[in-house]
């Protein structure tokens, strides 16, 4: 099988995108995959030094506040669609996948364009503006929640990949962060950067936490961590910039506390963690928002605004579901019913599917 994908931007793209390059290496060990991403964004580095052909396009997304300012992004994205011709034409391959990020765009179409089967896939609750332009030149539409089939007639349920690898990860075990074994214990993180916001809420309100019976882990961020060093807080809570193996440490915790990306929502399903959901306000289309009310009126989640989070909220609400052995459980009972084990598994068949000339 030889397969482009193309993802960028951000960790909710590119995570997703390894997980079916994974799942294509491991079912067709002889497959050929090329990585199509940006000049400046992260995937430049996560995706070479993992040994996957990489090819960059200089490319930018639009500029919301200052549409002067898309007269380059548009010159950009020409150069870009003539180049992924180019670079597609090279490598002739079976199939091109996108997986999100405005780098999709160009590749997607240019394939499109010239005959190639292409297959996107969504991992929020609602369709991320590169997609919502791809979904015409698409074959199929992978989508992470349910409700997306019943009103996109292309749409096949498939989940999303980063459930899959979550399933099969390592635990990291409670002794290597000093960590008590008959203790509950709540993870508080906020995506792989931190938050200004959150982070500046939170000073005021980890002491809270001071001397419960459970454990909390609260993850700054490595920008904000020395904000945090001063803080005097008693010995249940350990604050800590960055956690490399953040999937593994989940593995192990009672309740998570989190924004609401699409793959942060996949991973806890998949892992059965019960949540509290804060969604970021300021992304495109309020997605996480309704990520996060999926799960909510599944009863597989807690919500609370991130305008909301004052006073000892959290920790009430931390509490309540902590004690509370009949509402922690059904939640579990709930996320139980939405995990699909075999995402990755599924998107790679699809793959397979079309490329056999099936779909």
């Amino acid at each position: 099988m030889r397969v482009i994908i193309t993802a960028g931007g951000t960790g909710g793209h590119i995570y997703p995108a390894l997980a079916i390059i994974n799942k294509i290496k491991m079912k067709e060990p002889q497959s050929e995959i090329l990585y199509i991403g940006t000049h400046n964004r992260m995937e430049k580095d996560i995706i070479p030094e993992r040994g996957i052909n990489y090819k960059a396009l200089k490319i930018i997304g639009l500029n919301r506040k200052n549409i002067f300012k898309n007269i380059t992004t548009v010159k950009y994205l020409f150069k870009s669609i003539k180049e992924a011709k180019k670079i597609i034409k090279e490598f002739k391959p079976d199939l091109v996948i996108g997986v999100g990020g405005y780098v999709t765009v160009p590749v997607i179409y240019a394939a499109k364009k010239l005959g190639y089967k292409t297959l996107i896939h969504e991992q929020n609750s609602v369709l991320g503006l590169a997609n919502r332009f791809l979904l015409k030149y698409s074959d199929v539409l992978a989508v992470s929640f349910e409700s997306m089939t019943k009103s996109i007639k292309k749409a096949i349920y498939t989940g999303n990949p980063c459930s899959e690898e979550a399933l099969h990860i390592n635990p990291l075990y409670k002794r290597e962060l000093n960590l008590s074994l008959n203790k509950k214990l709540v993870v508080i993180v906020m995506g792989s950067l931190g938050s200004k916001i959150i982070n500046d809420k939170m000073k005021l309100m980890l002491q809270l936490f001071n001397n419960k019976e459970y454990e909390v882990i609260y993850i700054t961020g490595k920008k904000y961590y020395a904000e945090f060093k001063d803080l005097k807080l008693a010995s249940n809570i350990k604050i800590i910039d960055y956690h490399n193996k953040l999937l593994s440490l989940l593995k192990n915790c009672d309740l998570v506390v989190s924004r609401a990306g699409a793959s942060t929502i996949s991973e806890i399903t998949a892992l059965n963690i019960p949540s509290i959901l804060i969604p970021s306000p300021h992304v495109t289309n309020n997605h996480q928002y309704k990520n996060a009310l999926d799960l909510y009126e599944r009863n597989a989640a807690l919500i609370l605004e991130e305008k909301d989070l004052n006073g000892d909220i959290l920790v009430k609400k931390v509490d309540e579901l902590l004690s509370d052995e009949n509402k922690y459980n059904n939640i579990k009972k709930s996320l139980e019913k939405l995990v699909i084990k075999d995402s990755a598994t599924r998107i790679y068949e699809i793959a397979s599917s079309l490329i056999k000339g099936n779909k």
